[in-house]
């Protein structure tokens, strides 16, 4: 074995990789960025991602009642009241203004660098989810 291979290792990757990173190996980066966020960025971060898959879900979840309730007014099985659909329709997008706007308040109302941090998260939260 010659002195310019490690012992065990008889192909060298170690040396290599000593010299061409300097012999410093970074090895604190996790792969998931957003861990090294402050506590009220994560906390905005969850509320956010939440929020849009709380909406997606909702929204799935009406759009199939919706053509359920189509399907059966074709077939002879029910009527639907359009009135009373859109009244529904309406109080449930206040309801979800009002939650949207209350977790905004609750997250605007952390101290001013939380705040901050925390309504950047959300939007990252909304982004992502």
């Amino acid at each position: 074995m010659n002195d310019n291979q490690p012992y065990g290792n008889p192909y060298g990757q170690e040396s290599i990789a000593r010299e061409v990173t300097g012999g410093n190996i970074d090895t604190s980066g996790t792969g998931f960025p957003f861990l090294e966020m402050g506590t009220s960025f994560v906390i905005g971060l969850a509320v956010g991602f939440f929020m849009k898959k709380f909406f997606k879900i909702l929204l799935l979840l009406l759009g199939f009642a919706l053509v359920a309730l189509f399907v059966m007014e074709s077939q002879g099985i029910s009527t639907v009241d359009e009135q009373a659909l859109e009244a529904g329709v309406s109080s449930g997008i206040d309801s979800f203004q009002g939650l949207a706007a209350m977790l905004k308040d609750r997250l605007s109302n952390m101290t001013i660098s939380g705040g901050a941090g925390a309504v950047a998260g959300f939007f990252v939260g909304l982004k992502f989810g």
